[in-house]
């Protein structure tokens, strides 16, 4: 009998890379859901029977993950994913509880999941709230500079050059104010956990914008927000209707306040 799998993420493409992975690292599990914010899983995991494991990312679109251990009972064991910094991990290490940074890689989560077959006990609700508080005020290590490869130069950037942040052919790329465009290291799952909120933020699954870079707004169906850009983009960005209320309160600052 496989193994039951929850997967919470809410990149997609990220989604699918944790999948193909797990039935590596654990060939007779079974995909038992797929869930890409609080308010989703909370919905399943109180409509489905409990997973024997679940992979869950710590920052989702609608908040800390943690929350949903506030909102409903989770018995089954837990393999986060994250992007915080090491300081912010220590609190992990303490309470014995796993994680994997992102991007994941196949050794880790078969460590990981080795692991968690060996857990007589899943580790209680009341231990993972304890974990949220130690992390409440600890934010991830902010990126200031970016290097990259121009042909046979190197390019150094700041995030103050920095007009917006997007994914074009499976590719990430940063646009400066300047126009300049040039691929980039980072999925946009590490960068939104890594620009400083107050300037950028995650509109959608391929976008990151600063504030500097909205030209214009319109109001778009089903209350969703079309962002045009400049530099203009050869993207269209439009606010996902899960991240369209967050953005509204980030324009007006009550997301930051």
């Amino acid at each position: 009998m496989g193994w039951k799998v929850l997967i919470v993420e809410d990149e997609e493409a990220t989604a699918e890379r944790t999948k193909s992975l797990l039935l590596q690292a654990l060939p007779d599990a079974i995909v038992a859901g797929m869930t890409d914010s609080i308010e989703s899983t909370v919905a399943w995991l109180k409509s489905h029977p409990e997973p024997d494991l679940i992979l869950m990312d710590i920052q989702l679109a609608d908040g800390n993950s943690f929350l949903i251990f506030s909102q409903t009972k989770v018995v089954s064991p837990v393999i986060f994913t994250t992007a915080y910094d090491e300081f912010a991990l220590q609190a992990f290490k303490e309470n014995s509880i796993d994680y994997l940074l992102k991007p994941l890689k196949l050794q880790d989560l078969e460590k990981a999941v080795e692991k968690m077959k060996r857990l007589s006990v899943p580790k209680p609700t009341a231990e993972y709230l304890q974990i949220m508080e130690l992390l409440g005020g600890k934010q991830p290590k902010l990126l200031s500079r970016f290097m990259v490869k121009a042909g046979q130069q190197i390019k150094v950037f700041t995030t103050e050059d920095v007009a917006y942040f997007y994914i074009a052919e499976k590719i990430v790329f940063a646009r400066l104010k300047n126009g300049d465009r040039y691929p980039i290291d980072y999925t946009l799952d590490q960068l939104e956990h890594s620009l400083d909120q107050k300037s950028f933020f995650r509109i959608n699954r391929a976008f990151i914008i600063s504030f500097a870079a909205i030209d214009k707004l319109h109001t778009y169906s089903k209350s969703r927000i079309k962002v045009i850009l400049k530099p203009v983009c050869e993207e269209e960005s439009i606010s996902s209707t899960e991240r369209s209320p967050l953005f509204r309160s980030w324009l007006s600052d009550d997301f930051n306040s």
